[in-house]
């Protein structure tokens, strides 16, 4: 079935739309962030053959779109409130491809509280190429960021490492995956939003592109050195004896925290009201900004690959 008319196309994500976006019949939206709240904005792409694989069903494509830019939200402590929605489609696309890809933004938009604002549709001659660009509010001066750390610092990270970088390998048919978990965990990250965590977290970001090379971005951004205690990263059984995939492979979508030493208890209440597990796996130190990863005995590891690389 062809590509279905733009304004055809538009009139099936009018139902998804805030008030704010004019019923989709303007070319921009128009909205006043919450009062006293300030504006937290973040956009990501994926793309088909890179970010999800071409045969994934359309909805659970929709919702991972929605999913790793909200995760870019928890990171900054932020509560979401709209997004803008681009898609690139081969001109063979036919409607039920929209209509099941509408039906997961609209899933995702109920159950995390965010509306569409407007955005674009264009043809490409492939592959599918999807980017949203999610908007939140934090109170002002509040949002968390990667720049805070402290030598001292304790290293925490929720829910587990490395599951959706071997649900890539399980979708591939190169790793068992018998009740499809890791598989979910890498077409459906659970973004870490909500966390009451204002004043207890020193610096924030979200695991995207492996823990390793993420913990490389706070070091660098706060001046400090990371060192990861390798026999503490929190691994699901499916994932033990893949310490190093687990700690290169991207699409966890958990969240990297630093957190002074004292605070520790304070976190862990906090993320077990939200029912999300959160586990200590190193420390912030004073020297050069790199990640050194430790065994049991305290000695180096050499881990080969850094991290995924958009480039």
């Amino acid at each position: 079935m062809p590509l279905p008319a733009e304004f055809t196309l538009i009139a099936a994500f009018r139902p998804l739309a805030a008030p704010e976006a004019l019923a989709l019949q303007d070319d921009a939206a128009v909205f006043a962030p919450p009062p006293g709240r300030e504006l937290v904005v973040s956009a990501d792409a994926i793309v088909a053959g890179v970010h999800f694989l071409p045969e994934d069903p359309p909805d659970l494509v929709a919702r991972k779109l929605l999913r790793v830019n909200l995760s870019d939200l928890a990171a900054m402590g932020a509560v979401p409130l709209h997004y803008l929605l681009t898609v690139s489609v081969p001109r063979a696309t036919g409607a039920d491809w929209f209509a099941a890809f509408a039906r997961g933004l609209a899933e995702d938009q109920a159950r995390y509280g965010l509306t569409l604002l407007g955005g674009d549709t264009t043809s490409t001659p492939g592959p599918v190429s999807l980017s949203a660009t999610v908007i939140g509010h934090v109170a002002p001066g509040r949002a968390w960021r990667r720049s805070g750390a402290q030598a001292g610092d304790a290293l925490w990270v929720t829910g587990t490492i490395g599951d959706a970088a071997l649900g890539l390998l399980a979708l591939r048919g190169e790793t068992a995956d018998p009740n499809g978990r890791l598989a979910g965990r890498y077409r459906l990250p659970q973004p870490r939003l909500g966390l009451a965590l204002d004043g207890i977290v020193s610096a924030a970001m979200d695991v995207s592109d492996g823990l390793l090379q993420d913990a490389g971005h706070l070091a660098r951004a706060s001046g400090v050195g990371v060192q990861i205690e390798a026999a503490r990263v929190p691994l699901s059984a499916a994932a033990q004896g893949r310490l190093e995939l687990c700690l290169t492979g991207g699409d966890d979508y958990e969240l990297l925290l630093a957190v002074p030493g004292d605070f520790g208890p304070r976190l862990q209440a906090a993320c077990a009201q939200a029912g999300v597990p959160v586990t200590r796996i190193g420390r912030c130190v004073r020297g050069p900004a790199r990640v050194e990863v430790r065994d049991a005995s305290g000695e180096r590891l050499v881990v080969g690959a850094g991290g995924w690389s958009h480039f």
